[in-house]
């Protein structure tokens, strides 16, 4: 089959699932287009704490690729991404087969940041890929074991909420303080959670490094184990360094308000692997991103005018709170409970209901 592309999607987040979910229900551009996944289903980021405290089943977090790209008129293709030539553009995969196009959009995604390691007395268990971290998971509950989480943000917090009770012990540290950047009554409420749950919150901790199966932060022994779970901040994919766009100081790609590339202009990207002022890097930015970029993906192609994408000045955050109720951050506004625990769900399972569920 040919391996030659009107328009490839690079990637299967959240933006890119709009993209698909809008052109299933809408013409979409002329021409082939295919979609490039690592895995056949798409994991929603926002069922993952629900997941990990057994409220959802597997099946209920996932969206199957190929039944979504049939829905849109798109080919399905299965492969890890390892390099990219903007100038083509060309996709290399990891079987060493080169996809290429005339328009490119990338919706990779992001990788926590993980500590430096020496030795093997510590298994560390990053939060994305999704599909490997639950799949890992599962392994871990059949012999429960102390675990450490490093990240105070959003996802660290329901995270440790979610896994407590299942293992003996969670240990949780954080570089700064609890849910920097929310509202403070926010991090007093996630911290009346946290030790109700019995979860051992560690703030002003920095982690540099793991030493066998000790953690090691400023020089010091910090918690000592053999799992730890890492929900750090966003960092760029490796191989996009190489990859000629233009990127941030961060490594992140470059791009204008329009989701275009700064340096390449037949190349888009959004979501977490793309560096816009004012756009945070979380799942709210990319599906809001999903409609604009849906729209220009058409329109770059005739040459039209292209819209543009204003993040918002404020964007709301739920948190799980491992049972099932929620904890919300809007602007200077923090609040909790059952009500927003079951307005949280409603949201997950129309986002999942919209994009096709395997239910």
């Amino acid at each position: 089959m040919s391996t030659d592309y009107d328009l490839l999607l690079a990637g299967a987040g959240h933006s890119h699932l709009g993209v698909l979910r809008h052109w299933a229900s809408r013409e979409r551009p002329m021409g082939r287009i295919g979609l490039v996944s690592a895995e056949p289903n798409a994991w929603y980021s926002g069922m993952m704490p629900g997941l990990i405290a057994e409220h959802y089943q597997t099946r209920q977090c996932r969206i199957a690729l190929p039944k979504l790209c049939a829905a849109a008129d798109v080919e399905f293709i299965q492969g890890t991404m390892v390099a990219l030539l903007p100038e083509t553009p060309e996709l290399l995969l990891a079987t060493g087969e080169t996809l290429r196009s005339t328009w490119l959009s990338l919706n990779l995604g992001s990788l926590p940041w993980l500590p430096e390691q020496s030795g093997d007395g510590m298994e560390l268990l990053s939060v994305k890929p999704f599909a490997d971290f639950i799949r890992r998971w599962q392994q871990w509950l059949e012999t429960p074991e102390p675990v450490a989480v490093l990240g105070g943000g959003a996802a660290g917090v329901e995270l440790a909420l979610a896994m407590a009770g299942r293992m003996p012990t969670i240990h949780l540290f954080s570089e700064g303080e609890l849910l920097a950047g929310h509202p403070p009554r926010l991090r007093r409420l996630a911290l009346r959670h946290l030790q109700r749950a019995k979860v051992q919150v560690h703030e002003q901790v920095s982690i540099q490094a793991v030493h066998g199966n000790t953690l090691i932060g400023d020089g010091q022994i910090r918690w000592r184990g053999r799992r730890l779970v890492v929900a750090t901040g966003p960092n760029p994919l490796e191989w996009l360094r190489e990859s000629g766009l233009r990127l941030d100081a961060r490594g992140f790609i470059e791009v204008s308000p329009a989701l275009q590339s700064r340096s390449h202009p037949h190349v888009f990207a959004s979501g977490d692997c793309a560096s816009l002022p004012g756009a945070a890097r979380n799942g709210v930015q990319a599906v809001r991103q999903s409609t604009v970029l849906a729209t220009n993906l058409g329109r770059a192609a005739i040459g039209q005018p292209l819209r543009h994408y204003h993040p918002p000045a404020h964007s709301l955050a739920l948190l799980a709170d491992g049972h099932r109720g929620a904890l919300l951050s809007w602007a200077s506004v923090a609040a909790g409970g059952r009500l927003l625990g079951r307005w949280k769900a409603y949201i997950d399972r129309s986002f999942m209901r919209h994009h096709g569920t395997e239910d």
